[in-house]
């Protein structure tokens, strides 16, 4: 007999086989998943067991507002104290230096220049020589109209004589009238001539003392325009150098025509108000003053009027064109709410601040502002003095948040020995600031 063949039966159990472990293999992937899961929440749990417990604020557990779900976390952020006290009204504007006087030096008379007598940058006094021009041809004009002078004076004392004899001759009945009166008329032409030459006389040596270019003010001079041995004339563009006065200085700023009412009752009321002017980025005071006067026209362009101020400027801080930012003092607002300017901000319902209630959570307020200094803002409404209100960590605040106040110095967060930042359960006591004083 043939014996049977066993080929086609492993052919039909091995695939039976395969089925059968594959489920197998599938429950103990998922139990091992199972139990990963399960050790990885232990030992979270274990862990969190074992951290040290964080300082409780004031009223429920730890890094929880009292009643909330545990996912309610107090938030850190620094806060400062609202406190009455005087602030000054400042009026700021642009303005720029102009000296109180400025000339250009030119020549009067034509001329080689012969020599420069000053230095690019020197102070000069009023009256001081700063060059000399040739003066030879004047002094050679001035010898012939002295000659041309001393002729027509000699012709003039001879027609003066003629005349005597002509009317002593004339008493006599010996000549005409009419040549009596040609002489007389001779004598008065050549006295028309003597004055002219005297005029003549005159021009020239006035022309010499313009050959000596002196400093028509007191002041710095600029950069010299012309060198030595150059031809200069009455009509040059450029002149020789520029004197400017810098002792004293004003400054000419503008302001917006809603303050000039303000201005000029302190200005009819015959007060001084005094100026400071700042540097460009308003970091830096350069010098101060007062206004001495207030434009007469307002700029319908702009809506500003011009105002002008001196300074004594005896450090010479200031410069002819330079740009300054201005502030005059014209008023002092009394027992006003000053809270730090980084407290207000600006959202869809306009100004508000976040004020700290007892209970450490925060309330927004909407205010008015008054007037400014530095990083200081007065509040008109909404804040009292003596309330808390939050300056720091206000982008992650929201209405009813609890906070948790951080102890500060000036504005920045301090970390306590050991590397834990250092926090309060409760806000500030009134009438301090972040740590304790007044704010500042």
């Amino acid at each position: 007999m043939n014996k049977p063949d066993d080929s086609a039966f492993k052919t039909h159990v091995a695939p039976a086989a395969a089925a059968s472990g594959a489920p197998r293999r599938g429950r103990w992937l998922v139990l091992a998943l199972v139990l990963a899961v399960a050790a990885g929440a232990g030992y979270w749990w274990w862990n969190s067991r074992q951290a040290p417990p964080a300082t409780a604020p004031a009223g429920g557990p730890p890094g929880k507002r009292p009643g909330g779900p545990p996912g309610d976390l107090a938030i850190p952020v620094g806060v400062a104290t609202a406190r009455a006290g005087d602030i000054p009204l400042r009026l700021d504007g642009l303005g720029t230096v102009t000296p109180l006087r400025m000339v250009t030096v030119r020549s009067r008379v034509e001329g080689q220049l012969l020599r420069v007598l000053f230095e690019e940058g020197q102070m000069v006094q009023q009256g001081q020589l700063l060059a000399e021009i040739d003066p030879r041809p004047f002094q050679a004009q001035l010898a012939q109209a002295e000659g041309q002078l001393a002729r027509d004076r000699a012709l003039l004392e001879n027609a003066r004589r003629d005349l005597e004899r002509y009317e002593t001759l004339f008493r006599q009945d010996s000549i005409a009238r009419q040549q009596v009166d040609t002489q007389a008329a001779l004598v008065r032409q050549y006295e028309g001539t003597l004055r002219a030459n005297e005029g003549s006389i005159e021009a020239i040596r006035l022309n010499l003392a313009y050959a000596r270019i002196t400093a028509p003010i007191a002041g710095r001079v600029g950069l010299r325009q012309v060198d030595q041995g150059n031809m200069v004339r009455s009509g040059d563009a450029s002149g020789l150098v520029v004197i400017a006065q810098l002792e004293p200085i004003s400054v000419v700023f503008t302001l917006p025509q809603d303050s000039l009412p303000a201005v000029m009752k302190r200005v009819r009321a015959g007060e001084r108000l005094a100026v400071e002017a700042w540097d460009r980025e308003q970091k830096t005071l350069l010098a101060q003053g007062e206004l001495v006067s207030v434009d007469n026209v307002i700029d319908p362009q702009t809506g500003t009027v011009k105002l002008r101020a001196q300074f004594a400027n005896k450090t010479n801080t200031l410069f002819p064109n330079q740009f300054v930012n201005t502030r005059m003092q014209v008023d002092t607002l009394k027992d006003a709410v000053l809270v730090p300017a980084a407290a207000v901000q600006r959202g869809a319902q306009g100004l508000f601040v976040y004020a700290v209630k007892p209970d450490n959570t925060v309330t927004l307020r909407n205010v008015k502002l008054g007037a400014a200094q530095g990083a200081t803002v007065s509040i008109a409404e909404g804040v009292a003095a003596g309330e808390t209100v939050v300056i720091d960590g206000i982008d992650r605040l929201r209405e009813g948040a609890r906070i948790e106040p951080l102890v500060r110095d000036g504005n920045r967060a301090e970390d306590a020995p050991g590397g834990e930042r250092r926090r309060s359960g409760k806000p500030p006591a009134e009438g301090a600031g972040p740590r304790g004083g007044p704010f500042r």
